[in-house]
């Protein structure tokens, strides 16, 4: 369907709720309500144009009436749908939480517009039709995130933002000169057009896929382009820290998704078993440090960089159940990682010091029963243990290993290290939640807070529930992941809905 306008709404409902907490300017408690309502309007906009995408089939809002490969068209199709409804959820809840959050950046008037225009860039990531627009979403996501941990509680939140400012440079470079190889290839920057034309491209369309492969890699903090990850995220205002290492991450991975199936499927080969490579190492990479890092937060973004890695060696597998895989686990993990990252955030900010050290959150959920639950339910999905959702992921996993492996033995040894990558995730979990909330306070452990004093834990609560639900009831959501990746190789549907018959 051409022209839908329900495309607008999870870019420009953001984008208005921005505008609008303008006008309230010194009034926090209007303005984080501006912020539930606008990210309320923008997942329903989402889920709604999803669903329209599922069944009809793909999408086009083509802006000032331009035909592409002319102008900006925005493009949902269904990877898109489960890329932005993941984004739509997160974003919905980490405005939640940050309504209950007692975080002094959250008071200042700044941080109500600013999180809002990385909100709307983020979706405008995953709608938008062409490569140069998604360089503009890019690097707009990219400064806003700095403004948040910049501004963040936490004295090293500018060292942190400088270090990711400068880093983030090297892959705006590698994005721009990407587009720019693929702009002297096929003379468009259209995504549908690039597609039409890919599979009779010369050496320039190669250099094409490496540079924008790195940019991707960089982009989702995979090995060995994590070294900006931990610091930037770990610092980050809880509510931040919960969209960047659950879906924020996720657009490099879309990208990697989007470039190996639509834009260059045919060099993109080349480029797949280095995916599987660097998968195996950031799983065990990222799973061995959070398993020796000394900060609850600082656990959790390490493991995002372990958890990215079984998405990419999926997407390297490259077959419709590996494929499958890493639309769920890309899916699933965002709603995981964030709930999580809020857990974290609420444990620091129930003790004085609000610190997420380790040593000084020992003991400290003792008498929380109801946080311990929803901490140790989150922990075993993120591992991988039935019957919650990362167990879908999991092992939809290792379905498409057991794919690979039957025409490339190989692979056999490949989805061993996979297997014994999630045991790692199950350790530094469980060593967490013994630590936090089995084991006696000691003299190490910061004091509590009167209780009321802390965040509200309702957000992360409603996403482990969610999390219960989907495992659960697992079957509709693996259904249109199946869908989706059986579509992502057919990609006559959206080049015909974005460039017409």
């Amino acid at each position: 369907m051409t022209d839908n306008a329900f495309l607008l709404g999870p870019v420009f409902a953001p984008f208005a709720g921005a505008l609008v907490t303008l006008l309230f300017w010194g009034r926090n408690r209007a303005q984080r309500w501006v912020m539930v309502l606008a990210a309320l309007a923008a997942l329903g906009f989402a889920l709604a144009a999803s669903a329209t995408a599922l069944i009809e089939g793909p999408q086009v809002y083509r802006l000032g009436g331009w035909q592409p490969p002319y102008g900006i068209a925005l493009v949902l199709d269904g990877l898109t749908a489960a890329f932005l409804s993941a984004a739509a959820i997160v974003g919905f809840a980490i405005t939640l939480y940050t309504f209950g959050c007692k975080d002094k950046q959250m008071k200042r008037s700044a941080y109500a517009p600013v999180a809002m225009m990385q909100l709307a860039a983020l979706h405008g990531t995953f709608l938008t039709g062409d490569i140069f627009t998604f360089f503009v979403f890019m690097e707009l996501m990219v400064i806003s995130s700095v403004i948040l941990v910049a501004g963040a509680d936490d004295p090293l939140g500018i060292e942190a933002a400088t270090k990711y400012l400068f880093i983030s440079a090297m892959g705006t470079l590698f994005l721009l000169v990407g587009v720019g190889t693929a702009y002297a290839t096929f003379g468009s920057l259209n995504m549908a057009d690039i597609a039409q034309q890919s599979a009779g491209a010369g050496a320039l369309a190669g250099v094409s896929v490496i540079i924008l492969t790195c940019s991707f890699l960089l982009k989702s903090a995979a090995f060995p382009f994590h070294f900006w990850q931990p610091d930037f995220h770990t610092i980050a205002p809880t509510p931040i820290h919960a969209l960047l290492s659950s879906v924020v991450v996720k657009v490099g991975v879309y990208g990697l998704i989007r470039l190996s199936t639509l834009l260059f499927p045919v060099q993109a080969d080349a480029i797949q078993p280095a995916l599987i490579v660097l998968g195996v190492i950031g799983i065990f990479f990222g799973s061995l440090t959070a398993l020796r890092t000394f900060n609850v937060k600082r656990v959790l973004a390490y493991s995002t960089m372990g958890q990215i890695g079984f998405i990419l060696i999926s997407i390297g597998w490259g077959n419709e159940l590996a494929l499958t895989a890493a639309i769920l686990y890309s899916f699933n993990h965002a709603l995981i990682k964030s709930a999580m990252l809020m857990m974290a955030g609420w444990l620091s900010s129930q003790n004085k010091l609000k610190s997420s050290a380790i040593a000084k959150s020992r003991g400290l959920g003792q008498k929380m029963p109801l946080a311990g639950a929803l901490f140790f339910t989150g922990g075993l999905a993120l591992a991988g243990i039935p019957p919650l959702n990362g167990f879908i992921s999991k092992l939809a996993v290792v379905q498409g290993g057991v794919a690979a492996a039957e025409s490339d033995a190989a692979q056999w040894l490949i989805l061993g290290l996979v297997v014994g990558g999630g045991i790692l995730t199950l350790l530094y979990m469980v060593r967490l939640w013994q630590t936090i909330f089995q084991q006696a306070p000691d003299e190490n452990t910061a004091p509590l807070k009167p209780k009321g004093e802390g965040d509200s834990i309702l957000a992360p609560a409603l996403l482990i529930v969610l999390c219960v639900g989907l495992g659960l009831f697992a079957q509709p959501v693996v259904a249109l992941a199946q869908q989706v990746a059986a579509g992502l190789y057919d990609t006559a549907p959206y080049i015909t809905a974005v460039l017409g018959g």
